[in-house]
C-alpha cells in the first residue's frame, strides 16, 4: 500500500456512489451517493444524489460496501520538523495520515525552535503547502519556549494561522500566567490546549498501583491528573476562555469535566487512541513502546473512558503521534521516552470500540472528524454540500496486521505492532484528489 502520487493539477469530478455516508453533522447515515466538483467541493451527499445522474466525464468509484466519512481530524500530533527531521517530517507525517484515512491533523508546538514565533508557524503552513498531502494546522506555544515563563503574542500568532495554543508535552505550573494567558485568549476566542500532569506527583514512569509494585517501577498517582485538571477549570471558569483538556486518562477526570460544564465552564477535552485501547498491562515486561504521557491506566479507567466517548463527555479522540527513535526508546523502561506513533492506526484501533458495540460508529467518527473541527475551528469534519471534499473512504470489516515495514511514518515506535485489526481507510481524499488509496 501507498499514498497516492499528489496531482497538482484541479481534480475532474468524481462520484462516489452506493456508499454508506455516515455525516455526524447532519446526523446523516444512509446509503448513497457523493458527487465532487472539478473545485474539490462536494456537490452532493446523500441517498438523494443518486438521482442526480452522473456528470459527463465523471470519474466514478463503485463504493459498494464501504463507508464515508468526512476526513478524519487528528488534533494532537508531534512532529521532528524543525530540528528533528529524522524522527518526521511534515511531509511524512502526512503520508502516514493520509494511511490512517486523516485528512487533517494540528501539529504540536514542541520542535527545535520551538514554534512560538510568526516566522515558524509561517514556516510550518508554507512547507506543509509544499510537501504535504492532507491538512496540517499549527498550534503555537503558549509559553516562549515552551519554558512555562513569559507569554507569547497569541493575538499576532492566531492572526499568521495558530489554531490553538499549548504548552506542548510540559503542564504549565505558574497559575498566575495561566490566568493571564487565558484572559487574553477569551480576546482572541482562542482555544487553550493543556496537558495535565502535576510537576511534582507526576514524576514516575508508569501508572501507580500493584503492577508497577511488581515490577519495581516508580508510579504517577491518578492525582497527578486530577489535580491540574481541577484548577485549569477554576482557571477557565474565572476568565471565561475556551479550554481544553488535551487527554485525559481516569475517570475522576471525566467527572471533572461533567461537573465544571453544569457550573457553566466552556471546557472541552480529548482522549488519546492508546487510553482507549490498551492499559497498564500491555506494558508487559518493560515494553517501553508502551511508555507514555499520560501512562497507561488500569482497566477499569480504560472502559470509563469508553463510556465517556460514548455519553460525549469525552468530545474527540486523538492519536497523540509522537515518534521516536530507537536511542530514545531502546533504553531501561525509567530511561526510554514518552510516546507513540499513531496517525496508521488511530482509526483501526477506534474501530474496536465499535466492533465491540461500546460507541456507536456515528459517535466515533463525529469524535475523529466533526466534533475536533468544531473544537478547534478547522474547515473540515462535515460531507455538506459546498464543503471541501476531505472525505476517508473505509472499510469496516478488512481484516489486516500491523507489520513494522508497512507503516508510512518516519519512526516505528508503534505500540500495536502486530496487532490484528478489523478495518482500515481504504482511500482518503483531500480536496476531491485521491491522496491514498490501499
Amino acid at each position: 500500500m501507498s499514498p497516492a502520487t499528489p496531482n497538482p493539477a484541479l481534480p475532474t469530478t468524481t462520484v462516489l456512489k452506493n456508499v454508506r455516508i455516515i455525516d455526524p453533522s447532519r446526523r446523516l447515515d444512509e446509503t448513497g451517493t457523493i458527487i465532487i466538483g472539478e473545485d474539490g467541493r462536494i456537490l452532493a451527499a446523500g441517498s438523494d444524489a443518486q438521482n442526480q445522474g452522473v456528470p459527463d466525464g465523471a470519474t466514478v468509484r463503485d463504493c459498494r460496501g464501504l463507508v464515508a466519512t468526512p476526513g478524519l481530524v487528528d488534533a494532537r500530533v508531534y512532529l521532528g520538523e524543525p530540528g528533528a527531521e529524522h524522527r518526521e517530517t511534515i511531509e511524512s507525517a502526512s503520508r502516514a495520515a493520509a494511511a490512517g484515512g486523516i485528512t487533517s491533523f494540528i501539529m504540536m508546538p514542541d520542535t527545535d525552535p520551538v514554534l512560538d514565533d510568526i516566522a515558524l508557524v509561517e514556516f510550518v503552513q508554507k512547507t506543509a503547502r509544499d510537501k504535504a498531502v492532507v491538512n496540517v494546522h499549527p498550534a503555537a506555544a503558549l509559553t516562549k519556549g515552551l519554558a512555562g515563563i513569559e507569554m507569547t503574542e497569541i493575538g499576532l500568532l492566531q492572526r499568521s494561522g495558530a489554531v490553538a495554543f499549548t504548552n506542548g508535552r510540559h503542564g504549565l505550573n505558574d497559575t498566575l500566567l495561566l490566568r493571564r494567558a487565558m484572559t487574553y485568549a477569551r480576546e482572541f476566542d482562542a482555544v487553550i490546549s493543556l496537558e495535565l500532569r502535576e510537576k511534582y506527583l507526576g514524576n514516575g514512569v508508569m501508572n501507580e498501583g500493584l503492577f508497577a509494585s511488581w515490577l519495581g517501577l516508580s508510579g504517577v498517582p491518578k492525582e497527578a491528573e486530577i489535580i491540574p485538571l481541577e484548577r485549569d477549570l477554576r482557571i477557565a471558569g474565572l476568565t471565561r476562555a475556551k479550554y481544553h483538556a488535551a487527554k485525559i486518562s481516569v475517570a475522576e477526570s471525566a467527572e471533572a469535566i461533567r461537573v465544571a460544564r453544569a457550573r457553566g465552564v466552556n471546557a472541552t477535552c480529548g482522549v488519546s487512541i492508546n487510553h482507549l485501547s490498551l492499559n497498564e498491562n500491555d506494558i508487559g515486561e518493560y515494553r517501553t513502546f508502551f511508555k507514555l504521557s499520560p501512562p497507561l491506566r488500569s482497566e477499569d479507567d480504560r472502559v470509563a473512558m469508553a463510556d465517556a466517548v460514548a455519553d460525549g463527555t469525552i468530545d474527540i479522540i486523538v492519536s497523540s503521534h509522537d515518534p521516536q527513535d530507537v536511542d530514545t526508546k531502546r533504553l531501561p523502561f525509567g530511561d526510554a521516552e514518552d510516546g507513540a506513533i499513531g496517525l496508521e492506526t488511530m482509526l483501526a484501533a477506534a474501530l474496536r470500540l465499535h466492533h465491540d458495540s461500546r460507541v456507536p460508529l456515528m459517535r466515533l467518527i463525529d469524535a475523529m472528524s466533526t466534533r475536533p473541527a468544531h473544537v478547534f475551528g478547522l474547515d473540515a469534519g462535515t460531507l455538506k454540500p459546498g464543503a471541501k471534499a476531505d472525505i476517508t473512504l473505509i472499510d469496516l470489516d478488512e481484516p489486516w496486521i500491523v507489520a513494522k515495514d508497512m507503516l508510512l511514518s518516519r519512526s516505528k515506535n508503534t505500540p500495536f505492532e502486530d496487532a490484528r485489526f478489523s478495518g482500515r481507510a481504504v482511500a482518503t481524499y483531500v480536496g476531491g484528489r485521491c491522496v491514498y488509496s490501499l
